[in-house]
Parts: C-alpha cells; sequence; structure tokens
C-alpha cells in the first residue's frame, strides 16, 4: 500500500459519481423507455443487460418457497438473529407526534406520518446481498410503511439468490420483482403495467442505479447517491497488523474502486499492515477485485501526532470508521464526520454490515460530512400543525401583516386583516 502524508489526504477525496456522459445518457434513455413502453421494456432491457429472458417477472410463492427448502437451517437462524437486532436497533429512532397547547388556546404540534409505498434496490452481480434486503425493509416496516416492493436482479435463467428470497420471506416481503439496473429504479418511480410506483426508493447498485436514481429523483424521494464501498482505520501501536490488514481487506473486495485507508502515527504498524495485505490478499477468492482497490484506492496515511491523524479521518469523512486505539472512546469523540464508527479490536467492520443492528446503508464519497445512514426517518414525512387561537391573532395579527408587507406580499396581510372583525 502506498504511504502518504496527512498533506496527501486531500487526493484520496472522491465526489459522487457523476458517472461518464455516455452512462448518463444511456440511463435517460432508459428511464425514457420504461416510462412510455411500460413492461415491455422492462423485459427488454432485462434480456439485454442481464441475459435473462422473462415473461414474468415477479417473484413467485412458488419460487420463494423453493429458495427456503434449499438453505440450510443454520443460515435462517443467523437471519433471524439479525434480524432481531436490526428490528432492536431501528425501534429505538421511532418518532412520535406531538402537540403543545399555548395559555392563549394556540396548538402547534408535528404529525408524523409514514410514507405508503417504498422500493427495495437489491443489488446483484458479483455477489448476493440477503443483508441489503434486511437493512432496507426493516427500517421501512419500523416505520409503518403499508406497501415494500422488492427489486433484484436475476442471473441468466432468471433466478434470484436463494439467501435474498429467504431473507424477503423472512421479513414478510411478498412484492417481488426480478429486474435491475436503470430499468427497475424507472419502474419504481413511474409504474409499469405489472408494478405500481412507489413514493421512495433506496438502497445501493451499480454506476446505472446511482445514476437513474438521481435522475428520478423529485418524482419520487431516494434515500442517496451512494458510491464505492470505502473503509478509514484510525489506529495506534496497540493495534494489531493482522487484523487491521484483514479489515482493510473486507472493503476492498467489494469492488474495484473500493477504498480502505489506514491512518496511523506509527511508521511500525504502517509497514506491518502494508506487509499483511499482500499476504493475506493471495489468498482471496475475489483476488482481482481487492487487488485493484488496494493499488488504486488503498493507502497509509502516516501522521506525526494523534490531532493530524484526527484532522485527516475527519477531511475523509468515510463510509465506515474503525478506531483501534488505547482509548477508542476517548478518540471517538472528536469525529465529526463518518458513516458508522467501529470502536475497538473487536468491532469489525463485518460486525457492523450483517449482524450488530445499526444500518449498512451509509453515507459514502465524503457525504458523511452532511448526510446521515439510512434509518427508520428515511420512510416517514412529518407533518406541521398550526391551529391558532382568536385571542393569539388579535395579539399578533398586525405584527404578521406588517411582516407581510415588508415582504412586498399584500395579499398575505390581507389575509389575516380580514379577520380583524373577529376580535374588535
Amino acid at each position: 500500500m502506498r504511504i502518504m502524508k496527512r498533506s496527501e489526504v486531500a487526493s484520496l477525496k472522491r465526489s459522487v459519481d457523476q458517472g461518464t456522459e455516455e452512462q448518463r445518457e444511456t440511463v435517460k434513455q432508459i428511464i425514457e423507455q420504461v416510462r412510455t413502453f411500460g413492461n415491455n421494456a422492462v423485459k427488454r432491457f432485462t434480456e439485454q443487460f442481464d441475459g435473462a429472458a422473462l415473461d414474468q417477472w415477479q417473484v413467485t410463492e412458488d419460487e420463494i418457497d423453493e429458495a427456503y427448502e434449499s438453505v440450510d437451517g443454520e443460515f435462517v437462524q443467523i437471519l433471524r438473529e439479525a434480524a432481531e437486532n436490526i428490528r432492536r436497533f431501528h425501534e429505538k429512532q421511532q418518532s412520535n407526534s406531538w402537540f403543545q397547547t399555548s395559555e392563549d388556546g394556540t396548538i402547534l404540534g408535528q404529525k408524523v406520518t409514514p410514507i405508503d409505498a417504498a422500493g427495495i434496490y437489491v443489488p446483484g452481480g458479483t455477489a448476493a446481498y440477503p443483508s441489503s434486503v434486511l437493512m432496507n425493509v426493516i427500517p421501512a416496516q419500523v416505520a409503518g410503511v403499508n406497501r415494500i416492493v422488492m427489486v433484484t436482479p436475476p442471473d441468466r435463467e432468471g433466478r434470484v439468490p436463494a439467501g435474498v428470497l429467504v431473507s424477503a420471506k423472512l421479513l414478510g416481503v411478498k412484492e417481488i420483482y426480478k429486474v435491475g439496473g436503470a430499468q427497475a429504479i424507472a419502474a419504481l418511480a413511474y409504474g409499469t403495467e405489472s408494478l405500481e410506483s412507489v413514493d421512495k426508493i433506496t438502497g445501493p447498485g451499480n454506476v446505472f442505479v446511482a445514476l437513474a436514481k438521481r435522475e428520478v429523483y423529485g418524482d419520487v424521494d431516494i434515500d442517496m447517491i451512494a458510491g464505492p464501498s470505502e473503509i478509514a482505520i484510525l489506529a495506534d501501536d496497540t493495534a494489531r497488523a493482522d487484523e487491521v490488514a484483514a479489515d482493510l481487506l473486507s472493503q476492498a473486495e467489494h469492488d474495484a474502486r473500493s477504498s480502505s485507508v489506514l491512518i496511523t502515527t506509527s511508521k511500525t504498524l504502517a509497514d506491518e499492515v502494508s506487509q499483511s495485505v499482500i499476504k493475506q490478499l493471495e489468498s482471496l477468492p475475489r483476488f482481482e477485485i481487492a487487488k485493484s482497490s488496494i493499488e488504486d484506492y488503498g493507502a497509509v496515511v502516516l501522521c506525526s501526532s494523534n490531532d493530524e491523524a484526527m484532522d485527516a479521518v475527519n477531511e475523509i469523512a468515510a463510509e465506515h470508521l474503525e478506531i483501534v486505539t488505547a482509548d477508542p472512546f476517548k478518540d471517538m469523540a472528536k469525529v465529526k464526520h463518518a458513516g458508522a464508527i467501529f470502536l475497538g479490536p473487536y468491532s469489525s467492520e463485518p460486525v457492523g454490515d450483517y449482524f450488530a443492528g445499526p444500518n449498512h446503508v451509509l453515507p459514502t464519497s465524503g457525504t458523511a460530512r452532511f448526510s446521515s445512514p439510512l434509518s427508520v426517518d428515511d420512510f416517514i414525512k412529518k407533518t406541521s400543525i398550526i391551529s391558532y387561537s382568536s385571542q393569539a391573532l388579535e395579539e399578533n395579527g398586525g405584527k404578521i401583516a406588517k411582516f407581510a408587507r415588508l415582504e412586498g406580499l399584500e395579499a398575505h396581510a390581507r389575509a389575516v386583516e380580514y379577520r380583524k372583525g373577529r376580535w374588535e
């Protein structure tokens, strides 16, 4: 891994992927085709991009049952336990409607309402992601969303990974479609003859999925534009080099564009981790992907002080941040920007990916500076409630009218003043 100074950290920062002009144009055309031709366009693009010729693209109960029968009981039990942990964590995020009454009789408040329908995108491609089902569906269910639609790309035989379908079955998701890519996002946003549109789309995907989500935003809501996975590890000489290297590689194997960065003040640790990464890399099944990631986006930031190291952490604003230091809780207090923080030597990043409970759909590409993990809040709306009393309007009507006239909005002022007869 390349070793750099704190002053070079800016070279590691990446913007949200805008795609190429050709990719953006392709996505626009796909969306327009799906809006115009519905099912026929979805079928055509599924055959073109996924190699699957499907007449029926909604997953049947028989397919779900068959998937359930094909996996071993231990895996199902692990999914159950993970789901329980995730649900328990997200239940802590629930918001309630509230109202307050003033002495003058005015009632103000906030009404919390779940969205009607959510579309969950579960990526396919080089791996299967039952964890994405859990992480997207459970907060929507906790929020009270009535209709949850899942889309995921099929393989060439028109099948969906068994683990993905089993996860959906455990959570009670029944509306599942074998479609991926930009065509899936378009179908969720605008609907087809077979798929009714939704109000919000969540879940990660490749660059075409990300560009499609950007394109449909405004007609529907989206969670975020997710880029390649990334991890930053703040470690000192109390950390074990082999464990740090393993955690760096856990993200490198996701995607050739994933980023894995060690931040440390220890030259010894930096050298040992670099060597361990090379050694461990050789035996990884996803060797080529991880190798490309480490070579192109892997780095060790060698800092001269703890303060300098923390500055680097906050500048990178990583999706996943591990703190493996002598006092990780003390160091955590200094972190301003990170999607999720993993504290201590036992909190390896995959603990959060699969089992602990917090959501693994996290802001990437430095967007942790201003955004948050997927949560129950993503699936609710907050509506303000105003019930002014006659006494309050009598006391404040003149002020409101004057405020309106300061902005040059005479009709606003008159709307209040027309009610003068109610208190004069």
